[in-house]
């Protein structure tokens, strides 16, 4: 990442590290049951349509499948009681989207191994 968006994630990282060292692989560890959640209804038509890759079929459905990943860290952001972390998720929040967008080929790929 480079520019202004890379220089903003950056920071939101470094904050949050500086706040808590292991809090990046705790939310990672607590995000991914719900964010499987949020996969299952895709994966499920998508099995039902047969064909294809599962990371075309969340690309073709990008602004759709990652407003609904992100609405798993928008909820925790609501309801966190940590300011700092916030306002560090509140910061990188709006350029999420196409970070989201831009990961769900290998998304796909990882639910098609593992699933």
């Amino acid at each position: 990442m480079s520019g202004v968006s890379g220089t903003a994630v950056k920071l939101a990282y470094k904050t949050v590290r500086t706040f808590s060292a292991d809090h990046i692989h705790y939310m990672v560890s607590t995000l991914l049951p719900g964010m499987a959640d949020q996969l299952q209804p895709y994966w499920a038509d998508f099995n039902a349509g047969g064909g294809g890759s599962f990371g075309d079929y969340l690309v073709k459905r990008e602004d759709e499948v990652s407003e609904s990943l992100l609405s798993i860290t928008d909820e925790r952001g609501r309801n966190s009681q940590r300011p700092v972390i916030v306002k560090a998720y509140n910061t990188v929040r709006g350029g999420a989207s196409k970070h989201v967008k831009a990961a769900l080929p290998q998304v796909g790929a990882l639910v098609e191994k593992y699933a």
